[in-house]
């Protein structure tokens, strides 16, 4: 296991070196965000096994979950700027300190989300209208969940913590570990001893305050190690809530664009929504190599402006960008070579992939857009320009929305709606963000915003 203490080597102004660095951070990171996704599709595959009403109720119930999970993701992102500026300025005793402030804040609000979701766990299931059965299993496996919820995010703050301190390898271990455990805690607890969903709930729980303890452990000697206080410290604590607030209204902008354009999938019809959602499944399944890039941004950008190196951040911002870019070119051009089975090989029916094959067109026309908002994401989150992120992603928004108004207003169905709802989210909407992104960094204002 890579050691989080040991500082990551400069990078250069050499561009082989750079995209070592690059590598050496954004594949581990890949891993890790891999895992997080492999833990839901094991719960449904266990689960699957039970029974039709089990997995049904699985599938409102990792909903909810994924929402509010979803949203507290900046948790990590807000700490590893944070910490990486510390980390470059060659104060890593205060680097660590204010991780583990992070990792406090993620415990407080998971507590409180903990009890309120517990408690509302039968008004949100109940917003689904499930028949009877489907909606005990939801609640069942909800209300355990709901008691992982603080260790999910200590995690998320504990990653970005090990982040900012260069080393990605450490969470892409705890990762694997944690999925291992999770697969023989839940074949354990849902066959060896027969609890059913409640058992997959408990698996996974436990699985999470697993992976806790074993960042626990890492962090504490890494504490030791420069000299910092495992306490909560106000001070931090606040930096690191002020940051993440501006960063979850970002969040929230994000999942506006997407329930919405799910809402007029549905309004289309049922047939086009089943295609948006596989149109949308590899469109984030792409985004897991993209975000493995942003990642690498963030924590090389914060360390650079640390240590006070500007020619070394437009060297990163620059390097970045063009492998989003070039990753975005060859993941569009697979996309399009195989856009005439996509379709079919998700529902094994050729209509719908008849259906869905020009939005595929689209969506692999889009790629290499998305390459350089994904990595431009990440380099404005590692210069901790948080308040500009969240302005940008409201701002995204106003061309976005009238977009999708006048597509469910038409009432256009069939392939061309679908194509024209491919066009709203891949072309107006990430075009916006692309907008938005890059006139910040157009200029160096970006870089003069405080830690």
């Amino acid at each position: 296991m890579a050691s989080p203490a040991s500082p990551a080597p400069s990078a250069s102004g050499a561009p082989l070196t750079l995209n070592r660095e690059i590598l050496r951070l954004a594949v581990p990171a890949l891993g890790a965000l891999v895992a997080e996704p492999a833990f839901l599709i094991l719960d449904a595959v266990m689960v699957g096994h039970l029974g039709t009403v089990p997995l049904a109720g699985l599938g409102i119930a990792g909903a909810v979950l994924q929402t509010i999970v979803g949203l507290m993701i900046f948790l990590a992102y807000s700490t590893t700027p944070a910490v990486a500026r510390r980390f470059g300025a060659g104060q890593p005793g205060d680097a660590v300190s204010v991780g583990i402030d992070g990792m406090w804040l993620a415990l407080g609000l998971g507590a409180v989300l903990a009890i309120l979701g517990a408690v509302g766990t039968p008004a949100m299931i109940a917003l689904f209208g499930p028949d009877a059965a489907v909606a005990t299993e939801a609640r069942t496996y909800l209300m355990i969940s709901m008691w992982g919820l603080p260790a999910m995010l200590i995690v998320f703050a504990a990653t970005g913590l090990l982040r900012g301190m260069q080393d990605t390898m450490t969470p892409l271990w705890i990762a694997g570990l944690g999925f291992g455990a999770n697969a023989l805690l839940n074949w354990i607890f849902i066959y060896g001893l027969g609890w059913g969903i409640a058992g997959s709930a408990f698996g996974t729980v436990t699985a999470q305050w697993g992976m806790v303890a074993a960042y626990v452990v890492v962090i504490r000697r890494l504490a030791r190690r420069h000299g910092a206080s495992m306490r909560a410290q106000r001070a931090g604590i606040r930096g690191t809530a002020r940051s993440g607030g501006w960063l979850f209204l970002r969040t929230v902008s994000l999942r506006v664009a997407l329930l919405v354009t799910v809402g007029v999938a549905t309004g289309i019809g049922t047939r086009e929504l089943a295609g948006w959602q596989i149109a949308y499944t590899i469109f984030s399944t792409a985004a897991f190599a993209l975000d493995a890039l942003a990642i690498a941004a963030q924590a090389l950008i914060g360390k650079s402006l640390g240590a006070g190196d500007l020619a070394q951040v437009h060297r990163v911002l620059r390097r970045t960008v063009a492998w989003g870019l070039w990753f975005g070119v060859l993941v569009g051009a697979a996309i399009a070579a195989l856009s005439g089975v996509l379709g079919t090989l998700f529902t094994g029916d050729a209509a719908v992939g008849a259906l869905v094959q020009p939005a595929f067109i689209v969506l692999a026309l889009a790629q290499p857009v998305a390459g350089i908002v994904f990595v431009l994401d990440g380099v404005l989150m590692g210069a901790n320009d948080a308040r500009y992120l969240a302005i940008a992603g409201l701002l995204n928004l106003v061309p976005f929305l009238p977009a999708l108004w006048i597509i469910s207003a038409t009432g256009i169905d069939g392939s061309l709606g679908l194509l024209w709802l491919a066009i709203a989210f891949f072309g107006v909407y990430l075009l916006a963000r692309l907008f938005t992104l890059g006139w910040r960094v157009r200029t160096d204002e970006w870089t003069r915003v405080d830690a």
